[in-house]
Parts: C-alpha cells; structure tokens; sequence
C-alpha cells in the first residue's frame, strides 16, 4: 500500500496540520473493490509514512485514525486488497460526507 501512494506522500499535510481547518481537503481514496468500506486520507505522519488520518466509511460514518500497513493486509470477502481510486480529485471533507 505504501508504494502505491508514495508519490503522494510527498504532498500530503503532516498528522495535525489541519487539525484546526474548518473543512479540510480529502487528498486520496482508498476503497475495497468487493466490499463498502472506504478511506479518505487528509493527513499523514511524516515521520513514520504510515500513520494516517482521515475519513472511514465502514459500518459507521468517522474521522479516525488508520495506517497504511493495516490496510495493505486487509482483504474483501472475495480476498481482494484495497485500492487506491485513481481518479479521484481532492475533495473537500463536507463534500465527501455528503456522498455517504
């Protein structure tokens, strides 16, 4: 997972950086292919390169914490990994939510 974002690392908002914006951007979409759950990504350690923050859409709507290494051994009920959504454009968070 962390190789199939690490370009974006580079511009992503270090972990509380927008901690303090009203509505902050949703840079990346990670989803999986046979399931509903998704994640927004708005910010990221820029120490570690895993720990990240952002949007969840599970069983619940919430703003939380995640890491990428988690997520790259995570797999669908059909044993498909997580993807990331290649075109998706940054978003702000009040419109994300809006799409669930």
């Amino acid at each position: 997972m962390q190789t199939l974002i690490q370009k974006a690392l580079l511009s992503l908002p270090d972990l509380y950086d927008t901690e303090n914006t009203k509505d902050p951007i949703c840079h990346i979409k990670l989803f999986t292919p046979d399931s509903n759950w998704t994640w927004y990504i708005t910010e990221i350690s820029k120490e570690d390169k895993d720990t990240c923050f952002g949007l969840v859409s599970g069983h619940e709507l919430e703003l939380g914490y995640f890491t990428l290494s988690e997520l790259n051994s995570v797999r669908g009920p059909f044993g498909l990994k997580i993807e990331q959504d290649t075109s998706f454009t940054p978003t702000p968070l009040s419109e994300v939510k809006k799409l669930h």
